[in-house]
């Protein structure tokens, strides 16, 4: 069942739809995260599943909501962390989505979403499983932001600090969905 839209107002960067091209608008800072996960198409496919089902965001310790249980384009989220009144949501919404394909190798499948207002910055963030012609499965995590205020931008260094420990949450997430997969 969808629930009501998590934020107003539409995306709020330049460039939407760049972490699909690898590219980033200028003046915005790039981050890009890649970690080998195994071997072979059951683990491709059950990171796919994982990251297309909001998977990576939950084994994150993000809480999260969504208008959809898949990630597609025009769906809204808001995941968030910390507690009470030190709680930060974060509103996004699919910018693109790629799905698997049929046991073809190369391939990727993925997707990125981009801010909307109520976000502490302003940018765009995808998550992506490759699996290549040899059949080695890695994870891609690509984004780009600015602060979405001076206030944001003050709390510069925490800010990435926080960035980073969730990008690290993010990849064991999928390690643990490559070994794993989905829980029933």
């Amino acid at each position: 069942m969808a629930e009501k839209r998590p934020a107003r107002g539409g995306l709020n960067y330049p460039g939407i739809g760049s972490t699909q091209r690898a590219t980033a608008p200028a003046g915005y800072p790039e981050v890009l995260e890649e970690a080998f996960l195994g071997c072979g198409m059951a683990v491709y496919q059950r990171v796919a599943a994982g990251i297309l089902g909001w998977e990576l965001q939950r084994r994150a310790g993000l809480r999260f909501r969504a208008d959809s249980p898949v990630a597609a384009p025009g769906v809204r989220v808001v995941s968030g962390f910390g507690a009470g009144p030190f709680r930060l949501n974060a509103p996004c919404q699919v910018v693109w989505v790629r799905k698997p394909a049929q046991e073809r190798i190369p391939q990727s499948a993925g997707f990125g979403y981009g801010t909307l207002p109520g976000h502490p910055a302003r940018g765009e963030e995808s998550f992506e499983v490759e699996i290549n012609g040899r059949g080695e499965v890695f994870l891609r995590i690509r984004a780009f932001s600015k602060p979405a205020n001076w206030f944001y931008a003050a709390g510069g260094l925490v800010t990435r600090a926080a960035q980073r420990h969730v990008t690290s949450r993010y990849i064991e997430g999928a390690r643990t969905l490559a070994s794993e997969g989905m829980p029933p």
